[in-house]
């Protein structure tokens, strides 16, 4: 659809799909959802002074098709990042660095899918000089249609793991999703940021590459040791800084200015925060979780006491998963444990198992469960809503 008559000599779009958030001038997206009816809203929007109205069957599809052009309109860089874990962390890290020298725009929260990103690309205006654009997937093709919608410039895959199987039904089918930002760069020339102690990553950008002409660049990384002075929990993330930092350089950026920048950056978003409250030092990352990601967190950690939320989509691979964790925390002689959902009932465990969070934060306030003097790693993931656990912690 030609979107020129209502680009066409703009700065910037103000784009809804909220009738209560309604302007003069606006664009208002009449989704249908599960639970909701934007074209219940359509003649109030345009009394409101909607400029012009999205609705019907079709309507992410356009508001899709109206980011596209408004993006090429603008013709400024954009990175897509995607991966299984740490693409929020390193999204935000990569904004921090970049920041430092360039007027940026970034994914806000989880809009990340077929929604999330076309609102991302429609917030740029013609101030912005760099766009990151975080890209989810729990399904095949998730990644082609994000791509199509994005035209990133440069990607970067953070790694790939066990997580969403029961979209993907396989690690294989994880990674031929999250491959599917290599397969666009290399069809546009696009330039690639590669982990290159990452097999799997090599593998799949291989698959992407091998016998296909390739006129973009690729920019490698390496693992390195955990900076000190920084602000963020785990060890795992390290590679999440060393990415940020190899982005920063291919945007002229040194890695000493890019780690000064870091270094200031403190999370708040309960991903890799450390909480220090009146009682207990807290390792919270209870935004996302999958089985991977849980491994890496338990890795790194040294403290004495874990509250662990159940991991979700993980499909027939989700009892083994439980399993597994349990039996990590029985090696490592764990005696402090708290299991927060009712996968982890279906396992063999010495350990307490709540089904919520709410169950678990009222034992603690009743005084059934005392926690004093500890350092405690809360992870799951935001379906378990462990944060609410701070508070009382």
């Amino acid at each position: 659809m030609d979107w020129s008559y209502l680009i066409q000599g703009k700065d910037s779009i103000d784009v809804t799909t909220d009738s209560r958030k309604v302007t003069r001038g606006c664009v208002f997206v009449a989704l249908r959802g599960e639970h909701f009816d934007g074209n219940d809203y359509v003649e109030q929007a345009r009394q409101d002074g909607a400029e012009y109205i999205i609705q019907g069957d079709n309507a992410l599809a356009e508001l899709q098709d109206l980011a596209r052009s408004w993006r090429r309109k603008l013709a400024l860089p954009v990175i897509g990042v995607t991966g299984t874990n740490g693409k929020t962390t390193t999204k935000e890290l990569t904004a921090t660095v970049l920041s430092t020298r360039y007027n940026i725009h970034y994914t806000q929260g989880n809009y990340n899918n077929s929604l999330g990103v076309p609102l991302t690309l429609l917030q740029l205006n013609k101030e912005h000089e760099l766009a990151i654009v975080e890209m989810g997937a729990s399904h095949p093709d998730d990644i082609n249609e994000l791509v199509s919608v994005a035209e990133p410039d440069y990607g970067l895959i953070t790694n790939v793991g066990y997580a969403h199987l029961q979209g993907f039904g396989s690690f294989e089918g994880v990674m031929r999703t999250k491959g599917e930002l290599y397969d666009y760069l290399v069809s546009h020339n696009g330039n690639v940021f590669r982990n290159a102690d990452n097999a799997y990553l090599e593998q799949m950008w291989k698959t992407a590459s091998d016998g296909r002409t390739w006129n973009g660049r690729e920019y490698l990384y390496h693992r390195m040791p955990m900076p000190d002075g920084t602000h963020l929990a785990g060890d795992y993330n390290a590679e999440n800084i060393a990415a940020a930092l190899c982005i920063g350089e291919c945007f002229g950026i040194s890695r000493e200015e890019g780690l000064k920048a870091i270094r200031g950056y403190v999370p708040s978003n309960n991903r890799s925060q450390v909480v220090q409250t009146a009682h207990n030092r807290l390792i919270v990352d209870a935004y996302n979780a999958n089985y991977t990601s849980m491994q890496a967190a338990m890795n790194c950690f040294d403290g004495n006491a874990y509250i662990l939320g159940a991991m979700r989509e993980l499909g027939d691979f989700s009892h083994t998963a439980h399993q597994n964790i349990v039996n990590m925390l029985l090696e490592r002689k764990a005696e402090q444990v708290w299991l927060v959902g009712d996968e982890w009932k279906e396992t063999t465990t010495p350990y307490p198992v709540f089904s919520s969070a709410e169950n678990l934060k009222d034992s603690i306030l009743q005084g059934g469960i005392r926690m004093d003097g500890l350092q405690i790693l809360i992870k799951g993931s935001r379906s378990n809503r462990l944060e609410q656990l701070v508070e009382v912690l």
